[in-house]
């Protein structure tokens, strides 16, 4: 047995208020850990950076990838809590645009962790699936308030924006080491979700609410 395997049988017991916050504080150290020195730390690592026993982790996440798979889950979550934050603090005319750019910045982690996990033989899709609902709720509202304001053409919905959102990463992929090629590529990208005065599209609209949309927190298609 490695150390990434849990040697302890844990209950399912409501967590103390101490438990909770000592298991926040893992998923705060294994976020960074695994965001600065790739997915292949190694739970060792984040138990030292912790500053507690290899068999506490275990304690609260039986494997390496169970851990991996709450962080995962936590970031998106907080994914859709800034989107939530954007549409109250920022209005309609800037929050889907703000949105799609802290996807955009945020997807390179979140597809690192995502393959880590798929690669160990975890089911992301349904791993992810409440945060992915939260995700693609959030979604849904900020482009439905874009286009009731006019800033977005009123033919584009969720399943096209999730495909625009997820080549865009790939785009930026493929632009890596190259920041202002990047930045004009958001660029265009942008201009091109914008509604224009006198365009066919204004006179269309609707969301369409699809499933689509659950992996565009992370701008992956797998």
């Amino acid at each position: 047995m490695t150390t990434d395997q849990n040697p302890l049988i844990t209950g399912a017991k409501p967590l103390r208020a101490d438990a909770r916050r000592n298991r926040a504080r893992l998923l705060e150290v294994a976020e960074a850990v695994f965001t600065e020195r790739g997915t292949g730390a190694s739970t060792e690592e984040i138990a030292r950076e912790a500053k507690v026993g290899i068999a506490t982790v275990f304690r609260h996440f039986p494997t390496k990838e169970a851990l991996l798979e709450a962080v995962l889950v936590r970031r998106l979550e907080r994914l859709a809590e800034e989107g939530q934050r954007l549409m109250a603090e920022t209005g309609p005319t800037h929050a889907l645009f703000a949105f799609f750019d802290l996807i955009l910045d945020q997807s390179p982690v979140k597809n690192a962790f995502a393959a880590a996990l798929a690669d160990a033989g975890v089911d992301v899709r349904a791993a992810t699936s409440e945060a992915g609902r939260a995700l693609r709720e959030v979604l849904i509202a900020l482009l439905d308030g874009a286009q009731q304001a006019g800033v977005v053409r009123r033919d584009l919905e969720v399943p096209e924006l999730t495909a625009i959102l997820v080549g865009t990463c790939r785009m930026l992929e493929h632009l890596d080491g190259h920041p202002d090629s990047a930045k004009r590529a958001r660029a265009v990208v942008r201009d091109g979700l914008q509604a224009r005065t006198g365009s066919p599209e204004g006179s269309l609209g609707g969301v369409h609410h699809s499933a689509e949309m659950h992996h565009a927190g992370g701008c992956t298609d797998g």
